[in-house]
């Protein structure tokens, strides 16, 4: 790769080498950018290392570039500022040590070798020069392309060093996985699962941010798999590590619930990049260890578990601290993940279509979504007749809300009218019959129109009256 005519794509970089050269320091770009550039990916955010003052260097560049708005962040020796669509980011070469009760690192200034090898993994340590007499060469000390041309991961440095230092880099080694699709070696597995405990020591909202990641790469069941395989995941989210396993009692076994969670969230993973339907996916089945009962004729039940794992919701975004205005969407997906499979059969009637509408909502579609991701079958035959089912339950769908005018349902009958009809104060029984009125509706007694509503309240209103 010609790294010299890749790097005129951003004639601001010249500017670089001559400041370099006046204050005598040299100045590379490293991580992110450069693995990017060999992996094929268009990156905006540049890292650059001084081998010097990584802030005046910021400063002083950021006024040839004409840039006024620049952040300082002192406490570690960093700046950075944003120059057209890149984002720039500035930091002096260091070294770093680490007390074992922290993830803050206590730096010094170091040289550019020092700065390259605490970095995380191998292919973050590549760096490009932008200085005047080597501009645009590839300084690789750890073999950093030939890790991204092998497709694995691996630490500069013991992975056992790089873990206790900062735990939260084994979170960032399965996303990186994930994401890239690269297998990680056995020295990082083998340390991940030693060092799992030190995650105590970095903050929850860091560990989620990496995992919410995983979550939203390409292909998610690779990071989940390397947590539990780990021992990770029982440390991070316990609730979806004890899903693991297959009990077989006579002729019946179940499925292992957690490799079934890993190909539906994958499944989803290809038509959505919504990471709370993702999410939605991982926690379907959260309640099922809890639930599972062996019944003599019948087999492996797990009986409630949908309306058990939407209740399981508050503590688990509570201890993974997810925000709260998602909790409702993902608890709504749980619990009605089994319904629409339910009203394949022919004879299901208008009404019990109606209900499944009005309780999924906006969030219809993607509860479809979430259903079509669950088909696992290795029989394809069985998968074609999942699928045409939930498209026979969909046009069932479509007919009765385009019938009954029910994309945004609600009693036609406003509260504030009934309680002028009847002479009533705001209480229960205002609630109580705006219901009635509803539950009318959705039976098929009457349609879903305002004249109908009010005759039927006109119809009912002596059983309310005191």
């Amino acid at each position: 790769m010609n790294l010299k005519e890749k790097l005129e794509k951003y004639p601001f970089l010249v500017k670089f080498s001559k400041l370099a050269t006046k204050r005598e320091e040299k100045v590379y770009i490293v991580g992110g950018f450069v693995r990017d550039l060999f992996l094929g990916r268009d990156k905006k955010e540049f890292d650059f290392l001084i081998v010097g003052d990584g802030v005046e260097f910021a400063n002083e560049i950021s006024k040839k570039l004409k840039e006024k708005k620049i952040v300082i962040y002192k406490n570690f020796g960093t700046a950075q500022f944003q120059h057209g669509e890149y984002f720039l980011e500035f930091v002096g070469a260091r070294e770093e040590s680490y007390d074992r009760a922290s993830r803050n690192p206590k730096v010094e200034r170091g040289t550019f070798s020092q700065d390259i090898k605490r970095r995380d993994f191998t292919i973050n340590t590549l760096a490009i020069s932008l200085n005047e007499n080597d501009f645009g060469e590839l300084i690789d000390i750890y073999n950093g392309l030939e890790d991204i041309e092998k497709k694995i991961l691996r630490t500069p440095i013991d992975p056992m060093i790089t873990f206790d230092d900062d735990p939260l880099r084994i979170m960032r080694a399965f996303r990186f996985a994930s994401n890239l699709e690269f297998e990680v070696v056995d020295e990082i597995k083998l340390a991940a699962s030693e060092m799992k405990a030190r995650l105590s020591i970095v903050a929850q909202e860091r560990i989620t941010d990496e995992f919410l990641k995983i979550l939203s790469s390409v292909r998610p069941s690779i990071g989940l798999k390397l947590m539990f395989e780990t021992g990770v995941m029982s440390v991070v989210f316990p609730e979806i590590s004890i899903m693991g396993g297959v009990e077989q009692r006579k002729d019946y076994h179940h499925k292992d619930v957690f490799q079934h969670t890993c190909i539906v969230v994958d499944n989803i993973s290809k038509v959505t990049e919504n990471v709370w339907l993702r999410f939605s996916a991982l926690v379907h089945d959260i309640a099922k260890p809890q639930t599972k009962r062996f019944v003599d004729g019948i087999g492996w039940t797990f009986h409630g578990h949908e309306e058990i794992g939407a209740r399981m919701m508050k503590s688990v975004f509570e201890k993974l601290k997810l925000p709260f205005h998602k909790i409702e969407y993902v608890k709504k997906l749980i619990r009605l993940h089994l319904r629409p499979i339910a009203l394949v059969d022919d004879d299901v009637t208008d009404s019990a279509i109606r209900r499944l509408i009005v309780q999924a909502g906006e969030e219809l579609d993607d509860l479809i979504t979430l259903c079509r991701a669950d088909i696992t079958s290795k029989n394809p035959n069985k998968v074609t007749k999942y699928l045409e089912n939930y498209e026979k339950v969909m046009n069932r769908v479509q007919e009765v809300r385009e019938k009954d005018k029910l994309r945004e349902f609600q009693s036609p009958v406003r509260g504030d009218e009934i309680m002028k009809i009847l002479g009533i104060k705001p209480s229960k029984t205002v609630g109580t019959i705006k219901t009635r009125i509803e539950e009318a509706i959705l039976e098929g007694e009457i349609p879903n129109e305002y004249e109908a509503a009010f005759d039927y309240l006109m119809k009912i209103k002596n059983e309310y009256k005191n």
